[in-house]
């Protein structure tokens, strides 16, 4: 990382920043063409390891990337504002941002637990609630992404509050 100065390394900062942002942006190589995709997750952090899991159709090109090629970044950011600052040209950026890669992989259909796990942190991340009442069928209709993040690192760059 260039600006050390902006580096955010406390296991409990960074949770915060994840947990504030609504999107997380996904991106893969689609043989020589870069493919990004904007998708609602959740996450897990055990023992320093982080973990996303995203829903998906179960079908399409994302699936057909990630089954010729699973590698793939991701980006998420909050807080982002342009300070024109006292003088034109004289701008910068706020912002909170964490950005990292890992190999994905499409939990597998028979892997019910695994697809409920991933179904209880998206529901927790944006209902608040982990308990979910989902039936066999709506279990088996869903196909689920699960990423475990390889390398990860944080920023942030926000006005003093003087």
């Amino acid at each position: 990382m260039r600006r050390k100065d902006r580096e955010v390394t406390d296991a409990d900062e960074i949770a915060q920043i994840i947990e504030k942002c609504d999107v997380c942006r996904l991106a893969f190589c689609d043989k020589d063409v870069p493919y990004i995709v904007p998708m609602s997750f959740g996450c897990e952090m055990t023992a320093g390891k982080l973990t996303l899991y995203f829903h998906c159709a179960a079908q399409g090109r994302k699936i057909d990337i990630i089954r010729n090629n699973p590698n793939a970044c991701f980006e998420m950011d909050i807080s982002y504002k342009i300070d024109i600052g006292g003088k034109p040209g004289n701008c910068t950026a706020e912002y909170e941002s964490i950005i990292g890669n890992g190999v994905v992989s499409i939990i597998d259909s028979a892997d019910r637990d695994g697809k409920l796990k991933a179904l209880k942190l998206l529901m927790k991340k944006y209902a608040g609630t982990e308990d979910l009442q989902l039936s066999e069928k709506q279990i088996g209709g869903v196909t689920m992404l699960k990423l475990p993040v390889q390398e990860y690192s944080a920023k942030r760059h926000l006005k003093r509050q003087d």
